[in-house]
C-alpha cells in the first residue's frame, strides 16, 4: 500500500486559516480500513487475553499445583499493563508510535509463548507480567494512531468498531477458555496452553499488517524522559494494585495492606512532585489536567470504570450461581451486553460525525448506564433470563454511546503532540477505576452475601415446601451445612446436588447480596453523570492530528522561531514511523 501523500508548503492561505499548499497527510478511507485491522487484532490480544482466563485460570492452578498462587497470575498481568501505559503514550509522542506499537505487540507474543511453557504458578505469574507490559501498550496506542490519522468528526465512526473488538472478545473469552481448558491434549501439548499460543499467530498477523501498511510522517522533539516519575508511578502502584487484588484475602487492616498503603502513598507523593519538576516533560503533565475536558475525561472515565468492572462481574455470577449456566453458557448468555455496546458506539459515532456535536453522548450514556444499575439491583432468584438480558442491552447502549465520544472530546482538546499521553490517561484512569472497583465490590459482596443467605434459609425453613423436601431427602440438609462450613461461594457445584426448593433459598440469598452492589455501583454512576454534565463542548477539528503537525511544521518554516513548534523555525528529524 503506498504511504499517505504528503505536499510541501506554499505561500500563506487566508486569514487565520492553513498556508496554501501546506503539508497534507490524508488517508484514504481504504487505508484507514486496512490499518484499522491491524490496530484491531494487536487490541483483539488484549482484550481476549482479559476474559479468556476467566474460565479457565483455576484449571491452570490445577495442573501447576498452584491454587493458593491463581490470583497472582491476574495481579502480575494488571500491574505491568496498567504502569506501562502511559509511558507507552509519552514516549510514542516523542519517538513516533509505530515502533512502540510493534513493540507492545512482539513483547505481548513473547509472553504468550513463555506463559504456555510455564511449569508452575511462580513462572506464570512472571511470565503474565511480561504480557502485560505488551497488554499496557495495545489499547491506548491503537486509539492514539487513530487520532493521528483520523480528522475528531470521523474519529468516533472508526473508534466504535474497538469497542466492537472490546465486547466481542468479553464473549468469545470465556467459550475459549472454557474449551482449552477442557482438553486434556491439543495436538500432544496440554490443553489449557493452548489459551496462550493462540496469540501467537494473531499477533504476528497485526504486526505484519501495521509494519506494512502503518508509516506516519513523525517530527522527533528532543525531549527529558521522566524517568523520576515512571519509577515513582512504579512504586506508588505496585503495592496499591496488589492490595486491591489481594486485600479480600489478606483483609484490608492486615499488617501487609497497611504496608502496602504506605508504600503506595510514599510513591504517588514522589509522583506528583516529580510530575511538577518536569513540568511540560512529565510522564503525565500536570498542566494537562487544568484543561477541563481531560479532567471531565479522566475523572470519568474513572467512575466508569469503577461501575462498569464492579456492576458487571456480579453478572456472570448471577448467571451460573442463581441461573445454573455454566461458563459457556454465560459467555453466550452476555452477548446482549455486546450488541449493545456494538450498537450504541456505531450510532454514537456516526451521529457525531453528521452532526459535529459529542457532549451528548456521555450524558445519555451515563444515563443509560445508571438506569441499567438500577434495573440490575431489581432481579432475583426468580427473574426471567430474557429480563436480564434486556438490561443487558441497555448498559451496552450506555457504555457505547460513553466510552468512544469521550476518547474523541479528549483527544480533540489538545495539542497533536500530546495525543498519545491525552490518550493514554484516560485508558489510565479507566484501568485504575476498574481496579478499585472489582475490589471494592468484591468485598462488599463477600461481606454481606453470607448474612443474606442464611437469612434466606432461616425464612425458608418455616415453610411446609422446604420442611417436605427436607424430611424426603434429609442428606441434602447436611450437605448443605457442610457447604456452608466451608467457603460456599469458592465451590458452588454442591447447589446441583441439591432439590430446587432446597437450593432456592441459597440463590436468594445471592440475589439479595447483589443487589447491594449494584445499588452502590449505580450510587457511584450518578456522581459519574454529574461530572460529565461539566464536559465542555468543543467544535470538533476537521484535520487529523497528522494534519495539524504538518501545518504545524508549514508555519515553522516560514518563521524564525524555536525548531519544532507552532511558527517557529525549520524542524530536523522528520522520519516515517
Amino acid at each position: 500500500m503506498s504511504n499517505p501523500s504528503t505536499t510541501a508548503a506554499a505561500a500563506p492561505g487566508p486569514a487565520g486559516g492553513p498556508p496554501a499548499g501546506r503539508p497534507s497527510v490524508e488517508f484514504t478511507h481504504r487505508q484507514i480500513l486496512t490499518i484499522l485491522a491491524g490496530l484491531m487484532m494487536g487490541m483483539f490480544l488484549a482484550a481476549l487475553d482479559q476474559t479468556i482466563m476467566a474460565t479457565a485460570t483455576r484449571t491452570i492452578a490445577d495442573d501447576l499445583h498452584g491454587f493458593d498462587l491463581q490470583a497472582w497470575a491476574t495481579t502480575a498481568f494488571l500491574i505491568t499493563s496498567t504502569i506501562s501505559t502511559p509511558l507507552y503514550g509519552k514516549l510514542s509522542d516523542i519517538y513516533g508510535r509505530r515502533g512502540f506499537f510493534l513493540f507492545a505487540i512482539a513483547v505481548f507474543v513473547i509472553g504468550s509463548v513463555l506463559c504456555g511453557l510455564s511449569q508452575s504458578m511462580y513462572e506464570l505469574a512472571a511470565f503474565r507480567a511480561i504480557q502485560g507490559i505488551g497488554a499496557g501498550g495495545l489499547m491506548s496506542m491503537a486509539l492514539a494512531i487513530i487520532g493521528d490519522i483520523v480528522p475528531p468528526r470521523e474519529r468516533a465512526k472508526y473508534q466504535g468498531f474497538f469497542l466492537a473488538v472490546f465486547g466481542t472478545a468479553s464473549v468469545i473469552g470465556p467459550l475459549l477458555g472454557g474449551f482449552f481448558a477442557g482438553q486434556d491434549e491439543i495436538f500432544g501439548i496440554t490443553g489449557w496452553r493452548w489459551i496462550f499460543y493462540l496469540n501467537v499467530p494473531i499477533g504476528i498477523a497485526a504486526m505484519l499488517v501495521v509494519a506494512r501498511v502503518l508509516h506516519l510522517p513523525h517530527t522527533r522533539t528532543d525531549h527529558r524522559i521522566d524517568w523520576p516519575g515512571a519509577v515513582a508511578l512504579i512504586v506508588g502502584l505496585v503495592p496499591l494494585l496488589t492490595v486491591a487484588e489481594q486485600g479480600r484475602t489478606w483483609g484490608w487492616d492486615s499488617p501487609r495492606a497497611l504496608g502496602c498503603y504506605a508504600v503506595g502513598l510514599i510513591g504517588i507523593v514522589g509522583f506528583v512532585l516529580a510530575e511538577r519538576a518536569y513540568k511540560d516533560e512529565a510522564l503525565l503533565p500536570l498542566r494537562l489536567f487544568r484543561n477541563r475536558t481531560v479532567a471531565v475525561g479522566s475523572i470519568s472515565s474513572t467512575i466508569i470504570g469503577m461501575a462498569m468492572f464492579g456492576g458487571l462481574l456480579t453478572v456472570p455470577l448471577y448467571l451460573q450461581i442463581v441461573k445454573g449456566s455454566s461458563a459457556t453458557e454465560a459467555g453466550l448468555q452476555m452477548i446482549p451486553f455486546v450488541i449493545g455496546i456494538m450498537a450504541g458506539s456505531i450510532t454514537a459515532g456516526q451521529l457525531i460525525a453528521r452532526t459535529g456535536r459529542y457532549r451528548i453522548f456521555p450524558i445519555i450514556g451515563s444515563t443509560l448506564m445508571l438506569l441499567a444499575l438500577g434495573l440490575f439491583s431489581l432481579i432475583g432468584a426468580d427473574t426471567p433470563l430474557w429480563r436480564t438480558m434486556l438490561i443487558m442491552v441497555v448498559m451496552g447502549l450506555g457504555l457505547g454511546g460513553n466510552m468512544q465520544p469521550m476518547i474523541t472530546a479528549v483527544q480533540n482538546a489538545v495539542s497533536p503532540r500530546e495525543i498519545g499521553v491525552a490518550t493514554s490517561s484516560v485508558t489510565f484512569f479507566r484501568s485504575m477505576g476498574g481496579t478499585l472497583g472489582t475490589a471494592i465490590f468484591l468485598s462488599v459482596l463477600f461481606n454481606v452475601v453470607g448474612g443474606k443467605i442464611s437469612s434466606a434459609y432461616r425464612t425458608a425453613q418455616g415453610t411446609p415446601e422446604f420442611q417436605q423436601a427436607v424430611a424426603a431427602d434429609p442428606s441434602q440438609l447436611q450437605r448443605l451445612q457442610q457447604a456452608q462450613s466451608g467457603d460456599a461461594l469458592n465451590d458452588t457445584s454442591f447447589l446441583g446436588r441439591l432439590s430446587d426448593v432446597v437450593s432456592h433459598p441459597f440463590k436468594v440469598g445471592f440475589s439479595d447480596g447483589i443487589h447491594v452492589v449494584f445499588l452502590l455501583a449505580a450510587a457511584v454512576m450518578i456522581l459519574g453523570l454529574i461530572v460529565v454534565l461539566f464536559l465542555p463542548e468543543i467544535p470538533l477539528q476537521q484535520r487529523s492530528a497528522q494534519q495539524q503537525r504538518a501545518d504545524d511544521a508549514a508555519a515553522a518554516a516560514a518563521s524564525d522561531g524555536v525548531p519544532g513548534e507552532v511558527g517557529a523555525g525549520p524542524a530536523v528529524g522528520t522520519s516515517s514511523r
